[in-house]
Order: structure tokens, then sequence, then C-alpha cells
């Protein structure tokens, strides 16, 4: 697919509601599915880990810790930041885009997954209501990022053609 060209930002809600038809419950059910995917990545990697724990005499401890941290970031990072979506966001029809419609790069997909996961942190969760009170359904992190999230599908019949 290739990137929107939207020179002012992206449609509006009423301008192209289909664009951002049931984002929201499409964006918490894709969370669930890569919550899911992740938490088998997460114990496959905790077990190998833990057995080179167990040969190191508990030396690598720590970089078990640092990277089952780090784990849940890499994996956003790379997914919005190679092609715009997580395999959850995928499956539910969901594609991160920036504000002038391109792909997000990967400090963008960086900075969105850092924003996300610390104003969920601080808030427990609440911050995601956010998203409520805009016409766009935007998270905070996609505020803070300048980032969307937009139905992959429509997202051709939303971007206008250029001659």
């Amino acid at each position: 697919m290739l990137d929107a060209n939207w020179q002012e930002g992206p449609p509006g809600h009423l301008d192209d509601p289909d664009l951002y038809d049931g984002i929201l419950w499409r964006r918490s059910i894709g969370y669930l599915v890569d919550a899911f995917i992740l938490s088998i990545v997460m114990v496959c990697t905790g077990i190998a880990l833990g057995l080179l724990n167990i040969l190191s005499f508990g030396l690598l401890l720590p970089v078990k810790i640092i990277v089952l941290a780090l784990l849940p970031v890499a994996y956003h990072t790379y997914f919005i930041g190679n092609g715009g979506a997580t395999p959850g966001m995928r499956f539910m029809d969901v594609e991160v885009r920036t504000w002038l419609g391109r792909r997000p790069d990967y400090v963008q997909a960086f900075l969105m997954t850092v924003m996300f996961y610390a104003s969920v942190l601080m808030t427990g969760w609440l911050i995601l209501l956010f998203a409520l009170f805009n016409d766009r359904n935007r998270t905070a992190h996609d505020f803070l990022s300048g980032t969307l999230g937009v139905r992959h599908s429509r997202l051709a019949a939303a971007t206008p053609q250029t001659a």
C-alpha cells in the first residue's frame, strides 16, 4: 500500500467516517491479540534465558530481566515501524499512519510505543479514555507521537489521487 498524501492532515471523522469506523474496538481487540502473541514469545524467551541463567549460576539474571522488560517495546516498535501495524492490528484491519498519511518510521514507532507504555503505567489504563473525546479517536500517545489509527482497507479510498 502506498503512503497516503494528506497535505493538511488526515480527513476528519465527518469527511470520511469509514476511515475511522470501529477503530476503538478494533485497536483494543488487536492489542489483546498482540498481548497473546507477546505472552507466548515472552514465555519461550523466559524459559530459554532461565536455562542460560541456571548454566551461568545466576550471572545472567540481569540480562533476563532487561530482555523481558524490553521485549514488548521491541515487538511494537519493529512491527509498527516496519509495516505500520502489529500482527494484531493487521488482523483487525487497523494501521498506524503519521499525520501526513505516511507509515511511521522506527523512531516514530518507538516514540509511540514508549508513550503508550509510560502513559498506561502512570494512569492504570485510564489515559486510553482520552480517545473517546476527539473526532478521530486518537489516544494520548497518538497525539504525542504524531500518529493516528485508521482502517487499512478503507485507506485507499481516503487517499486523494494525484495526477
